[in-house]
């Protein structure tokens, strides 16, 4: 299958996430993917019709008492902190969730990609580059021996934090309108998981950490700073947004901000939905832009996390974003950027790779 002409690399998606609750219903997780499914936002077939050509993939213990509060009406909310999880179980689904991509990878549906090579000759080949990440740490421990694991079976990226505390650190909750400063950053216990992901060459995400635990990161990290799913506080206050000021220290640091597609990250008045038009999702992107340079934004869509906009729908409507993008001004070089080139760019130098 020939590379699309618009290529675009994805910072951040749920489909392990959604494929494992197909599993738990009885249902073939790999022919899902491959055959494609009306659920969801991501399989195969959806991912070629839009360029997709791979992105970072989350394997996330979902909370199940976490319950998403209702806006006033006002379109105020605040939904409190997920519980801790314990460590067995999560490592369990872990475990469950790495299955799946290996069974995926086993059967053509997609590749597993350790380095910016492997990305780009899966892409060269038609198939869909996965890179292991991991969405809060509560499969490991403090000891760090699954990490070790883990990243013999491919991760190669992670988030300390979802948006819930462990013994790494502590999230910020889904929250409108809030700071991100909502709270304490790092623990010891995590300081010393940051230290392990330099020397192991893991990319450190930021997308759910507090302000405080942003900045515990950024003072000890050797590695760009990345927010894989984010977007501007200053457009949307939500808690999980980041603030001009961080935005700035992920320039300074030289690394990237990718643009969340949720709405509730995308609309000025931080609702959820679908209704949400793509002018918003060009507005968020030439806001980090202008505060950063086009070199440290990307995308990071969320598909199958969250509720996107409809003029999007799923991985197949990529193509309406770039050309949203383009209709802004953009220069294709620009939207290259921006699709692909800086993720590849900034995954080459954490990964160790001569860039």
């Amino acid at each position: 299958m020939p590379h699309p002409t618009q290529p675009v690399f994805d910072g951040h998606n749920d489909v392990l996430l959604r494929l494992w609750n197909r599993a738990a219903a009885g249902e073939d997780p790999v022919a899902a993917f491959i055959d494609g499914t009306p659920r969801g936002h991501l399989d195969a077939p959806r991912a070629r019709a839009g360029g997709l050509i791979g992105g970072l993939c989350a394997i996330y213990i979902p909370s199940g008492d976490l319950v998403l509060k209702k806006a006033d009406a006002k379109g105020h909310y605040a939904t409190a902190l997920a519980a801790p999880l314990a460590r067995a179980p999560s490592l369990d689904i872990a475990l469950e969730m790495a299955a799946i991509a290996f069974r995926l990878e086993r059967a053509g549906g997609w590749r597993l990609c350790r380095s910016t090579a492997d990305i780009r000759a899966a892409a060269a080949a038609g198939v869909f580059a996965a890179v292991l990440h991991m969405e809060g740490c509560e499969a490991i421990g403090a000891d760090l021996a699954a990490l070790e694991t883990f990243y013999a079976a491919g991760l190669r990226s992670l988030g300390p934090v979802w948006s819930r505390n462990n013994i790494f650190g502590h999230g910020v909750p889904f929250a409108y309108p809030m700071s991100p400063d909502t709270g304490p950053g790092l623990t010891p216990a995590g300081v010393e998981l940051i230290r392990a992901c330099n020397r192991l060459g893991i990319v450190v995400d930021l997308a759910h950490i507090t302000e405080k635990g942003f900045w515990d990161v950024a003072g000890i990290t050797d590695q760009p700073l990345v927010v894989s799913h984010s977007n501007a506080h200053a457009l949307t206050p939500v808690a999980r947004n980041l603030t001009d000021r961080q935005l700035d220290a992920v320039r300074e640091s030289g690394g990237l901000v990718g643009l969340n597609f949720a709405t509730t990250m995308l609309r000025a008045d931080g609702r959820e939905d679908a209704r949400t038009p793509l002018a918003d999702m060009v507005r968020h992107i030439r806001y980090l832009v202008e505060r950063m340079g086009v070199a440290h934004v990307a995308l990071g869509s969320d598909f199958d996390g969250a509720t996107i906009p409809a003029e999007i729908s799923d991985a197949s409507g990529l193509p309406a974003l770039v050309a949203a993008l383009a209709a802004d001004g953009f220069a294709s070089g620009e939207i290259a950027a921006i699709r692909q080139d800086n993720w590849l760019r900034i995954l080459a130098r954490a990964w160790g790779e001569t860039v």
